[in-house]
């Protein structure tokens, strides 16, 4: 019930404060604002889903290949130890701990165009085992708050976006070098920051499920984690220009998205299995879920855009600065609140705001800084939660969202907080 809440706070707050601002203050824009915003963020919602459909029959054809070759089956077998501990409801070699597997990969990864996909085919494999149709399942719960809380290593848009950014801003590499200036200065303050809301959110939902996380299992999954991330920091930190640091994540994005499908087709080939028909029929499947997603996301895309279009994001700054100033604090940080308030519910919407940031205040500023980490510190919570409850009619969200805006909020702490350390 709480996203029923949230989607009807969105329409009618932004309702009320509209005709508030027509009455009270003779704005006779705002109206007109909010429902051309209404029907421009239809419209937009519709684009992005049939946007995603390529992407979503691409990928759900590919693995349908790996469930058809029992490749999957072997993925789960492998990470049994952890999911399984992890996903206690979840039946022990289930395709959906392989689906999981390459789904939570891809995001901490960067690899978006991957993760979305498998994110969808985990649900379905997830309801399959649900004996509530209609409500949240445990499982599903732990899964979708893990990808809400968005812990990525290699944050590749991120590092794009500053790249070219700061090439506009600087004018080349030579003046950035002199400037002691890099794209890539957000690296480690992202990854702590994006740890702080996954661990806050597995926290949240383990405490929910009784889940023990101080289980060898856990333990050996935390420290080799920490090795990589290790050994990843030491790579990238020994490269000599913020385009050698570039090119090697795109290079391994690359890699590893390439790299999957191959795997993919060869275990099809190994079994001698028809591979292009098992695509085929996996693929459409992938346009089903896409055309299903349609009414979800045009749904609260449409109350954020009366929401936005009725100044409350605006109020809501004002009146923050005002309070933080009033009790003698640092309020450099309330700039960056649109973009707090929009990143759980809109990604393009934060994105834009952080492009905004960085063109007003410039990339390497305080508040340049603190978009960035923003932007990388969690995923869209809400657009996640409908879009992957959504797929598999799921109507009752239990405590997911609950879950979901709590890591949220964690990450957007620890964000202010890490960027005071390093850049206040």
């Amino acid at each position: 019930m709480a996203i029923n809440y949230i989607w009807l706070g969105l329409f009618l707050i932004g309702i009320l404060i509209g005709i508030i601002r027509l009455v009270f203050m003779g704005d006779t824009q705002a109206l007109p604002a909010m429902m051309d915003s209404t029907f421009e963020m239809s419209k937009y919602a519709f684009e992005i889903t049939i946007g995603l459909t390529g992407t979503l029959t691409l990928w759900m054809g590919i693995l349908k290949i790996g469930e058809d070759s029992g490749l999957v089956n072997r993925l789960a077998k492998l990470l049994s130890p952890v999911l399984t501990k992890l996903f206690p409801d979840i039946p022990k070699n289930h395709p959906a701990l392989g689906s999981i597997f390459m789904n939570i990969s891809a995001n901490v990864l960067g690899l978006d165009n991957a993760a979305t996909p498998c994110g969808l085919k985990a649900m379905q494999d997830l309801q399959s085992i649900n004996d509530k149709k209609d409500t949240a399942s445990n499982a599903m719960i732990m899964f979708l708050v893990l990808n809400t809380s968005g812990l990525t290593i290699i944050p590749v848009s991120i590092m794009a976006y500053r790249s070219q950014a700061m090439m506009k801003e600087f004018g080349d590499a030579a003046a950035m070098a002199a400037a002691g200036v890099t794209p890539t200065d957000v690296f480690i303050p992202l990854l702590l920051t994006t740890m702080c809301s996954t661990l806050m959110g597995l926290l949240i939902v383990s405490i929910f499920q009784r889940i023990n996380l101080f289980k060898k299992a856990f333990l050996v999954m935390f420290g080799i984690i920490g090795a990589l991330v290790a050994s990843l920091f030491w790579t990238i930190m020994s490269m000599d220009s913020s385009k050698e640091i570039e090119a090697f994540c795109n290079l391994l994005s690359a890699i590893l998205i390439l790299g999957a499908i191959a795997i993919f087709l060869i275990s099809g080939m190994v079994k001698k299995m028809d591979v292009y028909s098992s695509f085929i029929e996996g693929a459409k499947g992938g346009f089903k879920i896409a055309v299903s997603l349609i009414p979800y996301c045009v749904a609260i895309l449409a109350a954020i855009g009366v929401f936005k279009a009725s100044g409350c994001l605006a109020m809501l700054m004002d009146g923050t600065k005002y309070c933080v100033e009033a009790i003698g604090c640092n309020s450099d940080w309330v700039t960056t609140l649109p973009q707090m308030i929009l990143k759980p519910l809109n990604g393009p919407g934060a994105r834009g705001v952080m492009l905004d940031t960085w063109n007003t205040y410039g990339t390497t500023s305080f508040v340049g800084h603190l978009s960035s980490i923003l932007q990388g510190s969690t995923d869209t919570t809400f657009y996640i939660l409908t879009i992957y409850f959504g797929s598999v009619g799921i109507k009752k969200y239990r405590y997911a969202v609950g879950a979901g805006v709590l890591a949220d909020l964690a990450g957007i702490i620890a964000a202010v907080l890490i960027s005071y350390f390093f850049w206040g």
